[in-house]
C-alpha cells in the first residue's frame, strides 16, 4: 500500500490510514436526464461550452441520468433550464485525494466511521495527476461534513 507522508492539509483530523486527504468543499451537483439518442451529451456540452460554463465533474448513467458538478451552478442550471432540461440541485462532497491506491478508500473510511453513509460517488484523475477529484453524494453535505472533521 502507498503512503503519502509529505501532504499536507487543511482539515484537521483528515488523516486516515495511508493517506492524507487535501481538501474538501461543499459544492452544488446538477442532475438532469437525457434522451438515449445520438449526440443528447455532446448537445449539453456543446451547450454548456459556448457559454463558456466548466464541468467539473461528471457521471452518466445508463439510464440516462446525468450527475454534474460544474465551475458555476447556478449559471449552468439556468442554462440548462433555458434549453427545457429538468435540473435538481443537490449539496455534495467534493473532496481531493492522493491519486494512488487507498486514496478514495481513505475519504470513504473517515465518513463511514463518522457514521455517514454514501448514496453514490463518482471520482476522477489523470493518470499522471497527484492528486483525484471524489465527488460523494450523502443525505446531508453540511452534517457530513461536519461529522466529518472535514
Amino acid at each position: 500500500q502507498q503512503s503519502y507522508p509529505h501532504v499536507t492539509t487543511s482539515l484537521p483530523g483528515a488523516a486516515v490510514g495511508c493517506c492524507i486527504l487535501r481538501g474538501m468543499a461543499i459544492r452544488t451537483a446538477l442532475t438532469l436526464r437525457l434522451d438515449n439518442t445520438l449526440g443528447a451529451l455532446d448537445r449539453v456540452c456543446q451547450a454548456l461550452a459556448r457559454e463558456n460554463a466548466n464541468i467539473i465533474g461528471m457521471s452518466l448513467e445508463g439510464t440516462g441520468v446525468l450527475h454534474l458538478v460544474a465551475d458555476n451552478p447556478v449559471h449552468v442550471a439556468g442554462l440548462l433550464r433555458n434549453r427545457d432540461y429538468m435540473v435538481e440541485e443537490r449539496e455534495v462532497l467534493y473532496v481531493t485525494v492522493p491519486n494512488g491506491p487507498g486514496g478514495v478508500s481513505a475519504a470513504a473510511r473517515l465518513l463511514s466511521q463518522a457514521g455517514v453513509n454514501i448514496e453514490y460517488a463518482f471520482a476522477t484523475a489523470g493518470s499522471e495527476q497527484e492528486m483525484a477529484a471524489l465527488v460523494v453524494v450523502v443525505e446531508d453535505a453540511q452534517r457530513a461534513a461536519a461529522a466529518a472533521g472535514m
